[in-house]
């Protein structure tokens, strides 16, 4: 190998690479986060049948918390899936799954194995 071959500027493939480094910290943010809004979720599931099967309306501050909740999962997801490299459809998919009732808890199950497999964590 020459002089010239050894101080090539990296290709692309290789500044493609996902900073392998960041991910833990990405994943256990994201992890952390999908239980804390899918446990958010089910309280205001709990909220609303309060609310529209017996009357009590004692409790609208939820949807607030689960709202701001919400807010901080999707940029966590968005955090993980940047330095994951994954898809558009993969990505809308695992931040939609913290607004249906136990999804969330099923999704950050599934991410997390795909990601300790692909990283080797």
């Amino acid at each position: 190998m020459t002089d010239a071959d050894q101080s090539a500027p990296p290709t692309v493939s290789e500044t493609a690479r996902p900073n392998a480094a960041a991910i833990p910290g990405a994943l256990t943010r994201y992890r952390v986060l999908a239980w804390i809004t899918g446990i958010w979720l089910l309280v205001l599931v709990g909220e609303m049948i309060a609310k529209y099967g017996f009357g009590v309306d004692d409790f609208s501050w939820i949807g607030v918390v689960h709202g701001w909740v919400y807010f901080v999962y999707l940029i966590f997801c968005i955090d993980l899936a940047i330095k994951a490299r994954w898809g558009f459809g993969k990505t809308l998919g695992t931040a939609l799954a913290g607004t249906i009732p136990f999804l969330s808890f099923y999704v950050e199950h599934i991410r997390t194995r795909d990601v300790k497999q692909a990283y080797g964590l």
